[in-house]
């Protein structure tokens, strides 16, 4: 695959994304950049599906003085004690409710179950592991009245299911019955793209990865050890749950979903890989503007059902 094999509808895709950003948007602030960044969302959006039940709640965090925003879409035929628990891409950095509002209303009624969106907290402000400490605080809030929890997110998000799953098998805590994760970011080396034909693509280029992984961790971390800030960092992937991963081909974190796939399954794990062909990174907004992403939206929400059930 190359860009030479996009799409026209995808290539308008990206078209409309990219004109939100103006050429001076690398020396705009985080609060300037989230302001575009949920701008642009915005315009992708569709009427939420109806009958669908929207409340705005929160949930206790490891600080007894802060509470966690979250929102929860509940189907009008969604089973009771069944739940996604999803996280929002942007880098760690920008992104929240009001960005994948159109994205969580709609996969929670293509998999017919209760989804809950998680606000955590964002960098530069709040510096890892804060983001991954709001997810676990709200997984174990959750996991008190849930029977069964999927924890899924795209990009920084799938970052955060896969470090929660590690999280909490290290602490002995009950693990999650599946993980879906499209498009994450999972490697130890933030640049490893970087040389190859992915590192300036559309969307997303291996130099954004590394900015977003300082503005995550306050340091020049573009290699770590640490698997809970990258999970493919860890030595041992036994135990963890079944997990649904979807990638964009066109993204220069395309491999990191492939190795963590293949991590899984070399340890005993239970791992489907859906490579994205023709797709970018960021393509959850366009399932309104392309026939092949609709399609692999529909396979997130079919997989997200699969492992709710």
């Amino acid at each position: 695959m190359s860009l030479a094999d996009l799409d026209d509808e995808v290539r308008a895709f990206i078209a409309k994304s990219e004109s939100f950003y103006p050429a001076s948007a690398n020396e705009a602030s985080p609060a300037e950049n989230r302001a575009i960044y949920d701008r642009m969302c915005a315009a992708f959006d569709r009427p939420r599906p109806p009958g669908l039940v929207v409340t705005d709640e929160t949930l206790s965090a490891t600080d007894p003085a802060r509470t966690l925003p979250i929102r929860r879409y509940r189907p009008p035929s969604a089973p009771r004690g069944r739940l996604v628990l999803y996280f929002h891409g942007g880098g760690f950095v920008v992104g929240g409710l009001h960005s994948h509002d159109g994205v969580c209303a709609e996969l929670a009624a293509a998999s017919e179950h209760e989804l809950v969106a998680l606000d955590y907290r964002l960098a530069p402000e709040h510096l890892y592991p804060a983001a991954l400490d709001d997810a676990e605080a709200a997984y174990l809030s959750l996991h008190s009245t849930a029977q069964r929890i999927v924890v899924a997110g795209d990009s920084a998000g799938g970052n955060l299911a896969a470090a929660l799953c590690l999280r909490l098998r290290r602490k002995g805590l009950p693990l999650p019955v599946g993980q879906v994760l499209i498009y994450p970011g999972l490697h130890p080396k933030a640049g490893r793209a970087e040389g190859t034909w992915r590192a300036d693509v559309p969307m997303l280029r291996a130099s954004d990865i590394l900015v977003y992984r300082r503005l995550y961790t306050g340091q020049d971390a573009s290699d770590t050890k640490d698997a809970e800030l990258a999970p493919l960092a860890a030595k041992d992937f036994a135990g963890l749950p079944p997990a649904a991963i979807f990638a964009a081909d066109i993204d220069p974190l395309a491999e990191d979903a492939a190795d963590y796939a293949a991590a899984l399954r070399a340890a005993g794990g239970a791992a489907t890989l859906d490579p994205g062909i023709g797709l970018v990174h960021g393509h959850l907004r366009g399932r309104h503007s392309s026939a092949r992403i609709k399609r692999n939206f529909s396979e997130i929400a079919a997989a997200l059902h699969s492992l709710c059930a």
